[in-house]
C-alpha cells in the first residue's frame, strides 16, 4: 500500500470530519437567521403566544421546536407583557421606563400560584411571565422585599423575615385577585 493511499475506514473518518466541520458554520448561521426573524416579527406584529410565532417563522421557511423557540426568546431577552388587546410578546428596548407594566395590571394576567417557605417565596407565573413580574416586584421597592431572582415562568422572592413574606404573600394574592 502506498503512504498516500487510505483505507476505506480512514476515508470515511476523513469525509466525516470534512462533513463534521462544514455543518458547523451552517447551524450558528440559521441560528442567527431565526433570531433576527424572530427579532423583527415582534418588533412588526402583535405576537401573543408562543404557537403564534412558531406558525410566523414556518411562513418564512423556518421550522422551529417549541423548546429552540423557548431557548431563543430567553437568549433575545424577550418578555410577555400585558398590552392592548391581552399579553404579547415585547423586546425590553420596546418598553420604556415610564411605561412599564405595574405589578396590579401584571398579576392579574401572568399570576398561577404562590408559596413560601422562611424567607422564601416562590411565585409560579404562565410561561415567560416571570421576568416582567420580577421588575415589577422590584419596581415597588417594597421594604419586605430584599430581591428577586425570574427564571421562565418562576420567581424566587426573598424576604426579610417570615412575618414579612406572611404580609407579601398576601398582598401579592390579594393583588392577583383583583380583577375577579
Amino acid at each position: 500500500m502506498h503512504n498516500n493511499a487510505y483505507t476505506s475506514c480512514q476515508c470515511r473518518s476523513r469525509h466525516h470530519l470534512q462533513t463534521h466541520h462544514s455543518i458547523r458554520p451552517f447551524v450558528t448561521t440559521k441560528k442567527n437567521d431565526r433570531q433576527n426573524a424572530i427579532l423583527q416579527l415582534i418588533g412588526s406584529h402583535q405576537i401573543a403566544n408562543q404557537e403564534d410565532l412558531k406558525r410566523l417563522l414556518g411562513a418564512r421557511g423556518l421550522a422551529v421546536t417549541q423548546a429552540t423557540l423557548s431557548r431563543d426568546l430567553r437568549d433575545l431577552g424577550v418578555v410577555r407583557a400585558p398590552g392592548d388587546g391581552g399579553a404579547r410578546y415585547l423586546l425590553p428596548e420596546m418598553i420604556a421606563d415610564e411605561a412599564k407594566p405595574s405589578l396590579d395590571g401584571l398579576l392579574p394576567q401572568l399570576f398561577s400560584r404562590i408559596d413560601g417557605v422562611g424567607e422564601l417565596l416562590v411565585l409560579h407565573t404562565l410561561p415567560s411571565g416571570a421576568q416582567p413580574v420580577a421588575e415589577a416586584l422590584d419596581g415597588q421597592g417594597w421594604p419586605e422585599v430584599i430581591g428577586t431572582l425570574a427564571g421562565e415562568n418562576t420567581v424566587l422572592i426573598i424576604c426579610r423575615s417570615a412575618a414579612a413574606r406572611d404580609t407579601l404573600t398576601k398582598r401579592i394574592v390579594d393583588l392577583a385577585n383583583a380583577d375577579t
